[in-house]
């Protein structure tokens, strides 16, 4: 493989993992504050109980 072939792939490579970080990243940041918030609830639930 020539070496131009070698750099365009492993750029590829690259950016693919970058994208990859910033998906999960988000997923694993709206899971926290899900949990948060039904903790919350929870809570509110049982004062009213």
């Amino acid at each position: 493989m020539s070496s131009k072939k070698a750099m365009r792939q492993a750029q590829k490579q690259a950016y693919a993992r970058h994208r990859s970080n910033i998906t999960k990243s988000r997923f694993e940041l709206k899971k926290k504050f899900l949990t948060k918030k039904n903790e919350e609830k929870k809570i509110k639930t049982n004062f009213v109980d």
